[in-house]
């Protein structure tokens, strides 16, 4: 608040005019830096009442950006939600529509099988009933000579042309007597046909392999093994000189042996080859029981001469056991001849035939 202004009696005493207003000036100085301060005061509350305001009106428009963000996002929720119902209801119509096409597919591949066995049904019922044994029949020889090719006998075989036959003779039909001939005459082919007997042939190949390891080579430098000599009587004790003697003529003879060898390549096989040489007739010696098993025989019969021709070669003719193995493998070689079983293709030809209105 400004101070009341001084009387006019104190005024006109005041003889320096400047001092006595330099006094007076004072007071409205510090009133005008106190209304100053007091605008300031006021207009900083003003500033502060606007900006709360400002405040006030900016975080509810937040709030209403918020709950409309709030509001368009649980819409979009609720589209999410119903697309992917929409989206599952899709693949199980879709999963349903698969399976009823899959179930439909299904049906008429059924009923293209059940009309196909139909169709064969109708066709085995219209032939007549020679048609239907001679069909048998083929099916039966057939299959007998599957059997005999694998077992390497001509036994099935025989047994199912013979069982052919009686039916073929029980059935009565003059139409038939082709078929029985032809019969006949495979009958009597495989009867005539020798065929080898491949258990025994698969023993002596055993055996073969068994000896490989015991056969002398042809240049074995040590005894021979021939037959053993005679027994002799046993001789006075000989005095110590003939001894030593004896002994020194025996060494003496082991150091040189003569013995012929026909073939140059025993001659130059070194010491350490002996192994090789007799797993190499071992091997062949195997192969043609794989190949005998498997009823190649040609191939069997490549490797059981490969096997007599090393054994003539790199073993000693003049053992024993040489001999006996050379003996078994003639035998072997023998039998292999007349493995092949006789087919009966002339049977077959004219019962196809036959079956076929002919």
């Amino acid at each position: 608040m400004s101070s009341p202004p001084p009387s006019p009696s104190i005024v006109d005493s005041q003889v320096p005019v400047v001092e006595i207003s330099e006094p007076v000036a004072a007071p409205p100085a510090g009133s005008a830096g106190v209304v100053v301060a007091r605008g300031m005061l006021y207009f900083s509350a003003i500033l502060a009442a606007l900006a709360l305001v400002a405040s006030g009106l900016l975080w509810q428009k937040l709030a209403n950006i918020q709950e409309q963000l709030a509001r368009q996002s649980a819409d979009a929720g609720s589209n999410a939600i119903e697309a992917r119902a929409a989206a599952r209801q899709a693949q199980e119509l879709a999963r349903d529509t698969a399976a009823r096409l899959a179930l439909t597919e299904t049906r008429l591949s059924e009923v293209s099988l059940q009309r196909s066995q139909l169709e064969e049904l109708i066709q085995s019922l219209s032939r007549s009933r020679d048609e239907n044994l001679v069909v048998d029949i083929e099916s039966g020889l057939r299959l007998a000579q599957q059997q005999a090719q694998l077992t390497g006998s001509a036994e099935p075989l025989l047994a199912a042309l013979r069982s052919a036959d009686q039916r073929l003779e029980r059935s009565g039909q003059p139409r038939l007597s082709r078929a029985r001939a032809a019969i006949a005459r495979d009958m009597d082919r495989v009867r005539a046909a020798s065929v080898s007997d491949v258990p025994g042939l698969l023993v002596k190949l055993d055996e073969l392999a068994r000896l490989a390891d015991d056969l002398p080579l042809a240049n074995t430098v040590g005894p021979q093994a021939t037959a053993p000599a005679a027994p002799r009587k046993r001789p006075a004790p000989p005095a110590w000189w003939e001894r030593a003697l004896a002994e020194v003529r025996e060494e003496a003879r082991n150091l040189l042996r003569v013995s012929r060898i026909d073939e140059p390549e025993a001659m130059l096989l070194a010491p350490e080859q002996a192994f090789f040489v007799r797993e190499n007739l071992k091997l062949k010696l195997l192969n043609a029981r794989l190949g005998l098993l498997a009823r190649q025989t040609e191939a069997a019969r490549a490797d059981v001469a490969g096997a007599a021709l090393a054994l003539r070669k790199y073993f000693d003719p003049s053992s024993r056991r040489t001999q006996a193995a050379v003996s078994l493998l003639q035998q072997v070689q023998g039998q292999l001849r007349t493995v092949e079983l006789p087919r009966i293709d002339e049977s077959l030809a004219v019962l196809a035939t036959t079956a076929a209105g002919r």
